[in-house]
């Protein structure tokens, strides 16, 4: 059978997975890691090149699809995107937790979840109908549980994945019952015949389209529906909180976008559903940050604030057909992946020298980094840029997608969209206020106790750092650059909400 390229990064993470587990009971171990994160590394090494080649496929403008027995996967502008910054983490993730994990039991676990959450995730975006985008969903679900458990032997990583747990699982449920009630009434899970439909109004369709949101809702921290973030993301190993971040909700949100757009002819509501979820996740996120004192907490609820600005350049798209709020949403989509990973990998490589060096696991807070960009400069430097451009300050990569989703909010001519552009661009002015006093600690003369007792830092850690330290610079100078992905991404998306 000829498969398609795109199907290659789905297989190559997949088949991969137990073979790093296997390669990890070898007990063949390298100056820097487990024979498990070299292989790990080649896997997703291997994996960059069907994804190039499927990229200059949908740059000559070919339609990239895949089709066996009833089951249909399709390789869009938005899979394009989810599989870039989930490729482009990951690996830079596999490289940072080498020497993180040192002496870690159960790296082989580690490493094989880890390429198989990356794999099915790549799958998620290429899902075209309903049950198969939920068998996704559910494999990400499971393979990200047991890396927020990794520390299985610390109570509150075992709290944190039980509340997960639960969380994932009720979410599941309610899209389980979506797909129910969308069978129902349709007699198919194809997302494009479903809309096809034109059941304009139906509220059973509703009812199903409200059960999405929920459902996949829990996955991508739409407000309300977010508890389970802020301790799964401080429980778990830095460099998967850097996934979780930066990636899984981002993937929570596209599974999100994949059920919604089948039911686009259902209803306008879609559309000034997205612009106050994201108004109220950027008020909740800011403010849940602003009141935290242990780094991590802060940046998963900083989290909840970026979510609210693609959700914003997500409602714009839907409802007033911008196309600038698509692209600037995807923009911000790509951007947040990179900079919240940078600033989650920088904290992990201070949580590495303070504390996890030395054989214990104790929570970063702010006051621990007192004087540590003096000892750290990498590492303090990182860390900044990472927060700068999490703040939106030009000329970072966070200050173009900002921007060009605030603009598509003013060419809209909209008054209650105007108010929405406003009010976002206020919060991005007030987060500083929580990531001002991190940057400024970092700073200080004086060294903390932990600073002064801490651990060198690895060479290997300073890699990952550097390569995103870099992105987001060139993609806040030059953000013509990352085009080749969000305009398909953009595109993309309006055609899928087209009525």
């Amino acid at each position: 059978m000829n498969l398609p390229a795109f199907v290659w990064i789905i297989l190559t993470a997949l088949l991969a997975s137990p073979l790093i587990y296997l390669s990890g009971h070898l007990r063949l171990r390298s100056v820097e890691g487990s024979l498990a994160r070299w292989t790990a590394l080649l896997a997703l090494l291997l994996a960059w090149i069907p994804f190039f080649q499927t990229a200059q496929q949908l740059g000559q403008g070919a339609q990239v699809g895949f089709m066996v027995g009833s089951i249909r996967l399709c390789f869009d502008g938005i899979s394009l995107l989810l599989a870039a910054v989930t490729l482009g983490l990951g690996t830079l993730v596999v490289l940072f937790s080498g020497p993180y994990l040192a002496g870690e039991i159960g790296q082989d676990k580690y490493y094989a979840m880890l390429v198989a959450m990356i794999g099915v995730m790549v799958g998620l975006g290429c899902a075209c109908d309903l049950f198969n985008l939920w068998i996704w969903f559910e494999a990400m679900a499971v393979c990200s549980y047991l890396l927020v458990v990794f520390y299985r032997q610390q109570p509150l990583s075992l709290e944190a994945g039980f509340k997960y747990l639960i969380q994932s699982a009720a979410g599941s449920i309610l899209v389980l019952a979506g797909i129910s009630l969308v069978l129902s009434k349709t007699g198919t899970l194809d997302l494009d015949r479903i809309k096809a439909t034109g059941a304009s109004g139906d509220p059973v369709l509703l009812v199903a389209g409200a059960l999405f949101v929920a459902g996949f809702g829990v996955k991508a921290a739409l407000v309300p529906l977010h508890t389970w973030l802020p301790d799964a993301h401080s429980q778990a190993p830095s460099g998967i909180s850097a996934m979780l971040s930066g990636v899984v909700i981002e993937a929570g949100l596209i599974a999100m976008l994949r059920s919604l757009h089948a039911l686009a002819a259902i209803s306008t509501i879609w559309g000034p559903l997205l612009l106050g979820a994201g108004a109220l996740n950027m008020l909740i996120g800011n403010l849940m940050a602003f009141r935290q004192h242990q780094v991590k907490r802060l940046l998963a609820y900083s989290s909840l604030a970026h979510m609210g600005y693609m959700l914003l350049g997500l409602g714009i798209a839907v409802y007033a057909g911008q196309a600038n709020g698509a692209q600037g949403s995807m923009f911000h989509l790509l951007n947040h992946g990179m900079m919240k990973g940078l600033a989650f990998l920088a904290a992990g490589a201070f949580l590495y020298v303070l504390y996890i060096a030395s054989g214990t696991h104790h929570p970063l807070t702010i006051e621990d980094l007192s004087g540590a960009a003096r000892r750290y400069p990498l590492a303090g430097l990182t860390l900044s840029l990472a927060l700068l451009g999490l703040a939106g300050l030009p000329p970072l990569a966070g200050f173009m997608s900002k921007w060009q989703i605030i603009v598509s909010g003013f060419e809209t001519h909209n008054g209650w969209i105007l108010a929405l552009a406003v009010f976002a661009a206020l919060n991005s002015v007030f987060s500083l206020a929580y990531y001002s006093p991190l940057i400024n600690v970092m700073y200080r003369q004086e060294e903390s106790v932990p600073v002064k007792a801490g651990a060198p830092l690895p060479a290997g850690m300073s890699i990952p750092l550097v390569f995103l330290s870099v992105f987001i610079l060139l993609a806040g100078i030059w953000p013509g650059l990352t085009y080749w992905l969000t305009a398909p991404a953009g595109a993309s998306l309006l055609t899928a909400f087209s009525r």
